[in-house]
């Protein structure tokens, strides 16, 4: 009944539909997998995997040349160790049927009741249609490996490794899965109403105010480190961004889980508000530092990306457009206000993803469609997602009460499992800067690209005194 809700959400036609109903289908052989969509979803799989090594480049170009390889790290490792928990476990926390507190480990843990020519079904019922269960669980999947790697930018340089595997594994379990559950799972958020299309309260707002929770463990870096955090490679921030949206298409369009006008919609949406936000982030840029930049242009793409995200699939063009502008303006100003208060996040997690999300996932329920659009059957040719949400100020209301509900939780959450952690293995490194060799044992560079060098061979030559930027 509860994931009945979410395949209603994401405007998947039920498979029932048609001249015979799924049992008497299969009996005759007959398939109800949609080739196109299954092709579709496949590609978008793909597409979001590779959003987790073009976040890797994008933080990876946004720290010191001494960090670089640690925050890399970070994010490729959850691609392997996010993946082994949600194929044993997190998979059916999430989708599998409610059991307290989120979804039973027994209906799909280890992928049991998973197949590859057959729709996820429980108790019989098709729950997720179109596309084949193990598609559906592997695309999901994608969404948990990179939520938090997210997190990694806002704490660079004060988390040691081991910790911070220990700290993703329970935070899947306990911050992540719960609140996939409640709001695409089918729980009681979902039964309630509260949208989410792709994940501005399931990935942004979780990911985002985690992360602020997550300076209260670790503290500030020194002052100096602060003042001269210039990005060392800034073509790998471009390099990122390039690569994460590209994914996006498939993180936003893919969330239709079907072929057809809704990822459509998903697609250009997210189009016009990661583009509107670049292009306004280097105009105030431009107008407070005197001169264009590449960084916070990429910066701009990506915070119109995160606040289209919840609802990129329920909106027009238009709603895209202003939210593009709204991301401009709130992220902006969100990143500035931290400075305010002296929280030391190092890339803008919270400002940018966090509240990204925040704002994208309450103003959904001012922008949707109008009450034209809220019987499918209906609904006029311009509605984009029929008899999903239509806006109102009711549903206005229930999206600020989930939106800030999952600010609070995943904030005093991770707070609990970070503390419990430090009792048992110190999060924050013995030393300050330079993690990749104290870490990893490995440096980027057989150079430092921020200094002045002299070339092998040529030892006694004068180094210029100019730097060599990059």
């Amino acid at each position: 009944f509860w994931l009945k809700r979410f395949c209603s959400s994401r405007r998947i036609p039920p498979v029932a539909i048609g001249n015979a109903s799924p049992p008497d289908r299969r009996a005759r052989g007959i398939m109800a997998i949609d080739m196109a969509s299954t092709a579709y979803i496949l590609v978008c799989t793909a597409l979001v995997q590779l959003m987790t090594p073009g976040l890797a480049f994008f933080y990876g170009g946004l720290v010191s040349d001494q960090s670089v390889l640690t925050m890399m790290m970070q994010s490729f490792v959850s691609m392997g160790l996010a993946s082994i928990m949600w194929y044993f476990l997190v998979f059916s926390l999430c989708f599998g049927e409610t059991w307290y507190f989120f979804g039973s480990p027994a209906t799909f843990g280890a992928m049991q009741n998973v197949y590859s020519s057959q729709e996820l079904m429980i108790n019989g019922e098709v729950v997720v249609g179109e596309i084949p269960g193990l598609l559906f669980a592997a695309y999901q999947g994608m969404f948990a490996v990179i939520t938090p790697a997210l997190m990694t930018g806002c704490f660079a340089d004060r988390f040691r490794f081991k910790p911070y595997l220990l700290f993703i594994a329970l935070w899947l379990i306990f911050v992540y899965a719960p609140w996939c559950h409640w709001v695409w799972g089918g729980g009681f958020l979902a039964e309630w109403g509260v949208k989410d299309f792709a994940g501005g309260i399931v990935v942004h707002v979780t990911a985002g105010f985690s992360a602020l929770a997550s300076l209260l463990l670790v503290g500030k870096r020194p002052k100096e480190d602060q003042e001269n955090s210039l990005p060392h490679n800034v073509p790998f921030v471009a390099l990122g961004t390039a690569l994460l949206w590209f994914g996006w298409f498939g993180f936003n369009g893919g969330s239709a889980l079907a072929t057809g006008g809704v990822a459509v919609a998903a697609a250009v949406n997210s189009e016009i508000a990661a583009s509107v936000a670049l292009f306004l982030w280097l105009v105030i840029d431009w107008i407070r530092l005197g001169r264009p930049g590449l960084v916070g242009l990429c910066v701009g793409a990506i915070a119109g990306l995160a606040t289209v995200t919840p609802a990129a699939g329920f909106i027009q063009p238009w709603g895209a457009l202003v939210l593009g502008v709204v991301a401009t303006l709130f992220c902006y100003g969100c990143c500035e206000l931290r400075k305010v208060f002296g929280f030391d996040d190092a890339l803008d997690v919270w400002g940018v993803h966090g509240m990204g999300g925040f704002v994208g996932s309450i103003l959904l329920g001012a922008i949707a469609d109008g009450s034209d659009c809220a019987v499918a059957a209906d609904a006029p040719a311009y509605c984009v997602n029929a008899g999903t949400i239509t806006r109102s100020g009711e549903q206005f209301g229930k999206q600020i009460v989930a939106t800030v509900f999952c600010a609070v939780y995943s904030f005093v959450v991770t707070y609990v499992l970070l503390r419990l952690i430090n009792l048992v293995i110190p999060i924050r490194p013995q030393i300050d800067g330079a993690l990749d060799l104290h870490e990893h044992g490995e440096t980027a560079y057989n150079h430092t690209p921020t200094k002045a060098y002299i070339p092998e061979g040529n030892q006694e030559t004068k180094a210029p005194s100019a730097e060599v930027n990059v």
